[in-house]
């Protein structure tokens, strides 16, 4: 089976500043852990504040690109992964470009003129991340880059596609695009739920995008929100996840496949009216780093397996391997080979 660019990602490229920081800095900046927001007015000044008060690290971020990343990393075969968005004609965006060339992601970046590469806030306290997220860049993303034939191209040679809901606020009619292409050609599109504010404000764009996905993904955060929002009145996340796996589909060709994480908990799989849940590696406290990345890890991994046809237990058992790496190291970063058999 040839492998080169069997899998596509596409969103938002941001470099994360990641610092350990302290409660009173969340609390000055109104933020929570474990949430994902997108700056407002209010949180421009902590992106300084952070530099100059803590220890940083910049680490190449953007949920979808970490999970091609993790996915390529896994599968060892230069060229397998591919990944659109928009960067800045700047140093981050430099630094973006070279970081995905080394880890043997074929990257088609829009580059912009205009506003500097997006970055992301990764306060980390106690080992759980909050993120908050400056698009810049990544919000300028226009369907014209995806149409141009090189670009394109990419979609024509992909039979797997894979999108966080982060980036339904920035090209929603991009999504739309590479949703009926993968219906049409009977190939697998995949989703994530992302965060509650997805949920929540960008719910529209989210439903019209929903019958494409043959895979959705999330947290039971994530899960529960789509429950409230939808009036389903129902926290369990089986239940929930049976229910999103049963929404209307654009095309049979694959029934939808719900994947929910819970952390340390099972990850909770829906598919074909049955639930199964399958354990995680439990990891000592005293070993995990940050969550950063973690969700994106466990997509990666799953992702790497799929695109090898291997079964559903197997796609978990990545993912949780991915997730465990992840969480024992600072950011979306991993070492050079994995140990996964």
């Amino acid at each position: 089976m040839a492998y080169e660019g069997i899998l596509l990602g596409m969103g938002n490229p941001l470099l994360d500043i990641s610092a350990v920081v302290d409660e009173d800095f969340l609390k000055k900046y109104g933020i929570k852990l474990n949430d994902a927001v997108l700056a407002e007015d209010k949180h421009l000044p902590m992106y300084e504040e952070m530099t100059k008060k803590y220890e940083v690290e910049y680490i190449a971020g953007g949920a979808t690109q970490n999970s091609i990343r993790v996915a390529q990393w896994m599968l060892q075969i230069p060229g397998a992964t591919s990944y659109m968005g928009c960067i800045g004609k700047d140093k981050f965006g430099e630094e973006m470009k070279k970081n995905s060339k080394l880890a043997g992601v074929n990257v088609h970046y829009y580059e912009d003129g205009t506003a500097p590469t997006g970055t992301c806030a990764v306060c980390v306290v106690g080992g759980e991340r909050s993120l908050v997220a400056n698009l810049s860049a990544a919000n300028c993303y226009k369907s014209e880059h995806l149409k141009k034939p090189e670009n394109w191209a990419l979609v024509e040679k992909a039979k797997y596609f894979y999108i966080a809901g982060f980036f339904l606020t920035v090209s929603p009619e991009s999504i739309q695009l590479v949703a009926e292409h993968a219906a049409a050609k009977n190939k697998v599109f995949m989703m994530n739920l992302s965060a509650p504010f997805i949920c929540e404000f960008f719910r529209d764009v989210q439903e019209k995008a929903l019958p494409y996905m043959d895979y959705v993904f999330g947290n039971e955060t994530e899960a529960r929100t789509f429950s409230k929002v939808h009036g389903w009145e129902t926290d369990n996340v089986e239940e929930i996840a049976l229910k999103i796996s049963q929404w209307p589909k654009a095309s049979g060709t694959h029934k939808r496949i719900t994947v929910i994480t819970q952390g340390a908990d099972p990850v909770v799989v829906a598919e074909d009216g049955k639930v199964k849940k399958f354990p995680v590696i439990l990891l000592p406290k005293e070993k995990l780093v940050d969550t950063n990345g973690a969700g994106d890890a466990f997509v990666g991994g799953f992702l790497s397996q799929l695109v090898q046809e291997k079964p559903i237990e197997e796609c978990v058992r990545a993912g949780c391997y991915a997730a465990n790496v992840i969480i024992q190291r600072s950011g979306c970063t991993y070492p050079e080979k994995p140990s996964f058999n």
